[in-house]
């Protein structure tokens, strides 16, 4: 089982240009769009969160529930769903303003127990950024890694939903000890500061970094480095791709029977290659569609 902790919102889209363009709501959150494309990929998988009783979060539960992803975990509140308005520029990259006060994914709180089974918990976005949620998953991954399990970290930095940069910049350094496979954006890296020899030295057996269409490269704790490039792919919108990846990363590390930090430090470069490989492809389908819909496994093939 991989649990993926973190919040579920409603993206808005905008149908057209301007700002007052259309909206259509969109099922969305990084962690949620990373729990369905596990789901989809075949993995099992559950979804730690806190979900509202209003028809929004009904919807990203049956999202969920559809993907085949666990949902027993997911505590349920009054409050209103998390909303995410999305702008998507001349390239198909989005932007996005969020309206978080009072909703119900900041008040998760610490889960007593995993769900049995659970070999690898994955944590990101808004979730980490946001109190008081952003400590009570902050302990989650602390627990996790405390009971060996494997943490994966996605920071996905939305800049405008973080009033201390320098605070959450320290807090990140803070995680690291407690983080298996580090995975983040170009331009995440550059926000945060630092580089991946420096993160590997803190507690990661790897840092993976994306860069949109020219690939992935992932830096190991043996001082190894492994590039695949981009997959060509005429790009409608990258909503969901850096998610995509978390999902196809930790999908293929279950398949190779390498969640641990042991495995992950001795994976040989071919090794690598074919998972980032699959991770990227993986990543194509997703920009190739409108929104965030992740491929199924028959669309990939074999690792």
């Amino acid at each position: 089982m991989i649990v993926v902790a973190g919040e579920a919102l409603i993206d808005l889209v905008p149908q057209g240009r301007g700002a007052l363009a259309g909206l259509q709501p969109a099922l969305g959150g990084g962690p949620f769009n990373t729990a369905v494309a596990l789901g989809r990929l075949g993995s099992p998988t559950a979804f730690a969160s806190r979900a509202s009783h209003d028809a929004f979060g009904e919807a990203l539960l049956d999202g969920l529930r559809r993907a085949g992803v666990d949902v027993s975990a997911v505590q349920r509140g009054p409050e209103p769903t998390t909303l995410a308005v999305a702008t998507i520029d001349s390239g198909g990259s989005a932007a996005y303003s969020f309206y978080v006060e009072g909703t119900a994914d900041r008040l998760f709180t610490t889960p007593a127990a995993l769900p049995e089974g659970t070999r690898a918990v994955s944590f990101g976005t808004c979730s980490l950024a946001l109190e008081p949620g952003a400590s009570a998953y902050e302990e989650l991954m602390r627990s996790a890694a405390g009971q060996g399990l494997f943490t994966a970290l996605d920071p996905n930095i939305r800049a405008g939903l973080i009033p201390d940069a320098d605070a959450y910049r320290g807090r990140f350094r803070g995680w690291l000890p407690s983080v298996t496979l580090l995975k983040l954006s170009e331009e995440d890296a550059q926000w945060l500061g630092g580089t991946p020899r420096e993160w590997l030295a803190a507690g990661p057996s790897a840092v993976v970094v994306t860069r949109g269409g020219d690939g992935l490269t992932v830096y190991t704790a043996d001082g190894a480095e492994h590039r695949v490039p981009g997959e060509k792919v005429d790009v409608v919108d990258t909503i969901g791709a850096g998610d995509t990846v978390n999902a196809a990363l930790l999908h293929g590390l279950s398949t190779l029977d390498a969640l641990s930090a042991r495995a992950l430090a001795g994976l040989d470069p071919d090794t690598w290659r074919r998972l980032l490989g699959f991770a990227a492809r993986a990543a194509a389908i997703t920009c190739s569609r409108a929104g965030a819909e992740p491929p199924y496994a028959a669309e990939l093939g074999e690792l």
